[in-house]
């Protein structure tokens, strides 16, 4: 009889065994670690997150005030009024509210409820339809103001934070993210108001005019609409604009505004063409669209056109032509420089006023 003997060639070691058996035990155990480690650093962030909205509500919420407004209007059997409601926040420490325009546009009666429920009437400082911005003034003692933050330097993605009285619902807090940057919307005036924060914070008839505030509590806009039938978009007026328009008010009740007939929106410039053209600023604003028989339509500017200067003086942004064009350059030659293509051209413009 043959004895076969086994071949060792072909026998699996005890020791490899026990070895890979203990490696999975051993990874099994690094994955609940790992998992719980991850769930700790969940739980951390979205404690951080909670501070960061508690913190600027905190800081802003004492500034945001409810706005109550009657307009008297005429009926077939006599004189009626319109009630609204709306929201704003105080800007300075001596009552200066701002909001929006058609908040308060033609009304009678401003009533301004303040967050520890104090009540005062107002005064309508001044409006401006074209940007949807208003200031009213009350006359009361310690008062809280916000700080209004540089619009310039929002980024898509950044958190921010609305604060009104939506419905009626006084002191509500909605939080989001900035859906997209430089939206042009058009006013109840009928002008194409540009540089538009679109925002997925949530807002409801009534948060017009209350603030849009970054997580340090600064202010970044004025809430100004919603679109009805879509969920998450909602816009306001940046910070940089109604701190413009709102100057304006305060010293002289109204706006006397230069006019070029353009729709435009901000755009980085080609590093080539900055260097080539020796170009202060990296960036411009892009002609979206030319009015018909408006001075920018005289002075043969294109859409596509790239604006990068007004009288010499840089544009880098809707802003800078905003402010470039006031009154004082209504019915006064002046001079554009625009980049087309890649030609860089000067085109001669006679700015109107705005109507």
């Amino acid at each position: 009889m043959t004895i076969a003997s086994l071949s060792n060639e072909n026998a699996v070691p005890m020791d490899s065994l026990l070895n890979e058996v203990d490696s999975g035990a051993g990874a099994k155990s690094m994955g609940d670690a790992e998992a719980a480690t991850a769930a700790l650093d969940d739980s951390a962030l979205l404690d951080a997150y909670s501070r960061t909205v508690v913190s600027a509500v905190a800081r802003v919420a004492p500034a945001v005030v409810n706005i109550d407004v009657k307009q008297r209007v005429n009926v077939r059997r006599g004189a009626g009024a319109i009630s609204g409601n709306g929201s704003g926040f105080i800007i300075t420490p001596d009552g200066f509210i701002l909001t929006n325009s058609h908040v308060v546009h033609a009304a009678n009666s401003i009533t301004v409820n303040l967050p520890d429920g104090r009540e005062y009437p107002a005064q309508l400082t001044g409006d401006d339809p074209d940007t949807d911005v208003a200031v009213i003034r009350i006359d009361a003692p310690r008062l809280t103001h916000v700080r209004l933050a540089d619009s310039e330097n929002l980024r898509v993605g950044q958190l921010v934070i609305a604060i009104g009285n939506p419905l009626g619902f006084q002191a509500s807090v909605t939080a989001g993210v900035i859906s997209a940057l430089g939206r042009s919307m058009h006013a109840q005036s009928g002008r194409l108001i540009d540089n538009i924060i679109q925002t997925d914070a949530a807002l409801n008839p009534g948060n017009s005019g209350g603030p849009l505030v970054n997580s340090a509590g600064e202010v970044l806009g004025v809430n100004t609409a919603m679109i009805r039938p879509a969920q998450g978009i909602c816009f306001a007026i940046a910070s940089n604009t109604a701190k413009l328009v709102a100057g304006w008010l305060i010293r002289d009740g109204r706006i006397r505004r230069g006019y070029i007939g353009v729709a435009g929106q901000n755009v980085p410039i080609h590093r080539r063409i900055v260097r080539f053209y020796g170009l202060p600023l990296d960036t411009g604003v892009l002609v979206v669209s030319v009015e018909k028989e408006s001075p920018a339509k005289r002075a043969q500017l294109r859409e596509g056109d790239l604006i990068v200067a007004f009288n010499s003086q840089p544009v880098g942004s809707v802003h800078d032509l905003h402010k470039v064009l006031v009154g004082e350059q209504i019915g006064v030659s002046a001079s554009l420089t625009v980049i087309r293509h890649t030609e860089k051209l000067e085109l001669p413009i006679l700015p109107a006023e705005s109507r």
